[in-house]
């Protein structure tokens, strides 16, 4: 029987300051598939440098970028990984047994360690910011996405094959600057979520779910443990439902505005007004 064939998707935005340090850990694979959305870097010609068969393309949506990326994936299995994580040789051959090893299903989760700096934080992570574990290994049909520009809703078929132990390392933070600032990216793209939803929702909606998440992310995920970042973190998650509130808001009084300032269209009979 010929073996099976494992699939790396990477997706990437003008990445090309970390994308070699994820590609050169992932020649354990067959193949890889870099989606290249509006990069206008040396993203693409980076992953062709390390033979990765590229997607160029225009996707506003996060799930839209995934999807594409499966959908280009020619291997039986696909191995999802974000460009600023690592795969150490450990968990690489751990994935080859797991997906050679006749597995008892169709999608295994991955544990993820969360670096902010040099500094590990293991608990505490959620609205987005950071998962401690993921569903990141699955056959090629198993995984799909809800439509979202950022931490879109994933449904998986099939049964769960179990979790791997080895963790992927993950350095989207090199400081708690960039923390901040990957905050304030992912609310605007998720108040642009809500408001074509027509779901901008109300402040004391917004509050209550806020404490609810730090609550979670502080004390039932132990970002207690973590010290003054667990705290942070913790803090982030309640303010992500805050601020994707209010800029949802925000944004949907301004396209109100831009309507109702727009001049008046003729009609097929003349003009009205």
């Amino acid at each position: 029987m010929s073996p099976v064939k494992l699939s790396a998707l990477v997706c990437a935005h003008n990445d090309e300051g970390r994308l070699a340090d994820c590609l050169r850990r992932l020649d354990f694979c067959d193949e890889v598939v870099v989606v290249a959305d509006r990069c206008t870097d040396r993203t693409a010609d980076i992953a062709r440098q390390f033979g990765a068969r590229v997607i160029d393309g225009i996707f506003p949506l996060e799930s839209q970028r995934k999807a594409a990326g499966v959908s280009a994936c020619l291997g039986e299995w696909v191995l999802e990984v974000e460009t600023d994580e690592h795969v150490d040789a450990d968990l690489a051959y751990e994935i080859r047994a797991a997906i050679h090893g006749r597995p008892g299903g169709d999608w295994f989760d991955v544990p993820v360690d969360n670096f902010v700096g040099q500094t590990l934080v293991r608990r505490g992570w959620g609205a987005g910011l950071g998962d401690v574990m993921s569903p990141r290994l699955y056959r090629r049909r198993v995984k799909r996405w809800k439509a979202g520009r950022v931490d879109p809703a994933v449904t998986l078929d099939g049964r769960f094959a179990g979790a791997l132990e080895t963790a992927l390392n993950r350095h989207a933070d090199p400081d708690v600057g960039h923390l901040l600032g990957r905050l304030n990216r992912q609310t605007a793209l998720r108040a642009q979520d809500l408001a074509d939803a027509g779901a901008p929702g109300g402040l004391l909606g917004d509050l209550a779910k806020g404490i609810g998440q730090f609550w979670r992310c502080y004390v039932w995920r132990q970002g207690l443990r973590e010290g003054e970042l667990g705290f942070l973190i913790a803090l982030m998650a309640g303010l992500d439902a805050v601020l994707s509130g209010l800029r949802a808001r925000e944004l949907v009084k301004a396209r109100a505005a831009v309507a109702a300032a727009a001049p008046a269209q003729p009609t097929r009979f003349g003009r009205t007004g």
